[in-house]
């Protein structure tokens, strides 16, 4: 198959599948298949002026998604950001954050995946441990799935969950997983989720790998979103991450092993180590902006 491929003909909404090495090399396509091929249409968060977003049903086929590069150079956060968001979904750094009484947030991804809440239920079940023993248990198994959204509570609440579902299963000792994802800005967002989607992908394949004494691999990776889109109000921005991509015509140019930045990140650990110690003295929790939460 070609590395991007477009239903457009007969349908309302343009339906993309993309294929890629890496999650750096994915990311591109997909945004760039989104703005040639986007349909368009306004969205709840536009402001008066705004053009219309720019919308696609994304399938995104990530081959060795802990290949390099993990990072593209045009991500529009900074590698700060990145960092903080993968601890965020994969190690829970801001789930004291959560406490919508108080007007925090209402949720985190790893707070649904590890401490799912269900009225009746005493206990927060732990869908990543499930996940786990799932996969020992049967490597092959269909039901290694984990749910975020929570029908009695998140239709109605500001920020609902972009990301629904996750689903694993091993092949020939290569864990795969699939996400599906109703919302994903896909400029802003997308290489954000996708870097730490697939940090917790690899840390699942480790887990089953201890427990089974034998190495499971990371596998593909594929990234389901129902509306892939980039915002109208962020076009200004996304004319000059084309220009970007004129002007670096090397791939490798436009791109970051992690190993290129790792002094870069592991600044960034101390910062938030040292901010997270500062919430805990002065108990201003969660006021932070929203500028790296769940996907928008």
């Amino acid at each position: 198959m070609s590395n991007v491929q477009v239903v457009k003909k007969g349908i309302a909404r343009p339906v993309v599948t993309v294929m890629a090495p890496n999650i750096a090399r994915g990311w591109e396509r997909a945004i760039v298949a989104c703005w040639e091929h986007g349909a368009l249409i306004p969205t709840q968060y536009d402001q008066k002026g705004d053009p219309n977003s720019r919308d696609i049903r994304l399938q995104l086929i990530v081959q060795r998604p802990m290949s390099e590069p993990r990072i593209h150079r045009a991500i529009p956060t900074g590698i700060e950001e990145l960092e903080e968001y993968r601890l965020e979904v994969v190690r829970g750094i801001h789930n004291y954050w959560i406490n919508p009484a108080e007007g925090k947030w209402e949720y985190t991804y790893n707070e649904r995946l590890k401490a799912y809440v269900v009225p009746g239920i005493e206990s927060p079940l732990d869908q990543m441990g499930y996940i786990i023993e799932a996969l020992v248990d049967a490597p092959h198994t269909r039901r290694a799935q984990a749910v975020i959204w929570q029908a009695w509570q998140d239709a109605g609440i500001h920020d609902p969950a972009c990301l629904q579902r996750l689903w694993c299963r091993v092949f020939k000792d290569k864990l795969v997983m699939d996400i599906d994802i109703r919302s994903n800005d896909g400029f802003k967002a997308g290489l954000m989720n996708m870097y730490a989607f697939t940090d917790l992908q690899r840390e699942i394949a480790e887990a089953v790998s201890a427990r089974l004494g034998r190495r499971i691999r990371v596998g593909e990776y594929v990234h389901n979103a129902n509306s892939f889109h980039i915002y109208g109000s962020d076009y200004e921005q996304f004319q000059a991450f084309l220009e970007t991509l004129k002007k670096r015509r090397q791939f490798a140019d436009r791109t970051y092993d992690t190993a290129d930045v790792q002094d870069l990140i592991d600044e960034a650990r101390l910062k938030i180590a040292f901010a997270i110690g500062w919430e805990a003295i002065t108990g201003e929790k969660g006021l932070k902006p929203k500028t790296i939460q769940v996907g928008f």
